[in-house]
């Protein structure tokens, strides 16, 4: 993981989640091939998305968060670890893994570069996620 326990650490976090929360997400979320990641609020209990970059392979849906445990999304799967993903228009409902122990940097490798490349620059503490997608597809409906 990438050291954050410096102040350019806290003030890179605070500067990269203040302009992809204001701008960037919620441009993202509108077009309509970006991948989205629907997870409950942890206090709201409402639905939250979130644009990501990653892949699915077979019935996994693969991700890197770029600030790890202190993303909002990665909360909310540590308090409720039920998500949906939309890929390609389509929503899939699965449960999410954050996954310590996996190597975020090798991982990021197997994604789509420009997604990777985005998250290795910008990211302040790597935690790959894994989504274990359900057999059946969720229902179409946003």
């Amino acid at each position: 993981m990438t050291d954050v326990s410096g102040s350019g650490g806290g003030r890179k976090f605070r500067a990269v989640t203040a302009l992809q929360r204001h701008v960037v997400n919620p441009l993202s979320r509108r077009m309509p091939g970006q991948i989205l990641l629907e997870t409950t609020g942890r206090t709201t209990g409402r639905p939250r998305r979130t644009p990501v970059g990653g892949r699915r392979v077979g019935q996994q849906f693969w991700l890197v968060s770029e600030h790890g445990t202190r993303s909002q999304y990665v909360r909310n799967i540590q308090a409720d670890p039920r998500v949906r993903v939309r890929v390609s228009g389509r929503w899939y409902t699965g449960t999410a893994h954050p996954l310590p122990e996996d190597d975020p940097k090798a991982r990021l490798a197997t994604l789509p570069r420009l997604n990777s490349a985005v998250v290795r620059a910008v990211g302040t503490e790597l935690l790959t996620i894994r989504v274990d997608l359900d057999a059946d597809r969720a229902d179409g409906a946003d």
